[in-house]
């Protein structure tokens, strides 16, 4: 059974991309916990990121750094935070939220809904500066 992740990659249900290549995506977190909130997912459905192969997780980590410069850069934020929890969906993938506080890292913060609208804005500051 595909995972939420699966039918948004393969554009069964909506995502807003700010990347994509034959290995991963970055779409834009219908809970974000902060604005510009990103996660970037394997293609391949991995449930534990350490089971992805080591040549997997190099790319997952570069594609991470690149949209994080270019998190900072859209939001000007002070950090943008890394986390994988991996409880959530069973599809390895990594959050990276904009932050000027420690507190702003959390899954409390995560909003209950989002405007599309407001994803489409954080998506195309998000590639503006890639």
């Amino acid at each position: 059974m595909s995972t939420v992740f699966t039918m948004i990659i393969n554009g069964d249900i909506p995502g807003t991309f700010v990347h994509r290549d034959d290995r991963c995506v970055a779409f834009m977190s219908i809970n974000p916990m902060t604005p510009g909130h990103a996660l970037v997912v394997p293609i391949e459905e991995i449930d534990h990121w350490i089971d992805a192969s080591p040549e997997l997780s190099t790319h997952l980590f570069e594609v991470s750094r690149r949209i994080a410069k270019a998190q900072e850069r859209a939001f000007g934020c002070e950090k943008v935070g890394l986390i994988i929890a991996g409880y959530e969906v069973p599809h390895a993938h990594i959050h990276l939220v904009p932050t000027n506080e420690m507190s702003e890292l959390s899954f409390a913060n995560a909003a209950a809904h989002v405007d599309r609208s407001d994803l489409e804005d954080w998506a195309a500051r998000i590639i503006a500066a890639l």
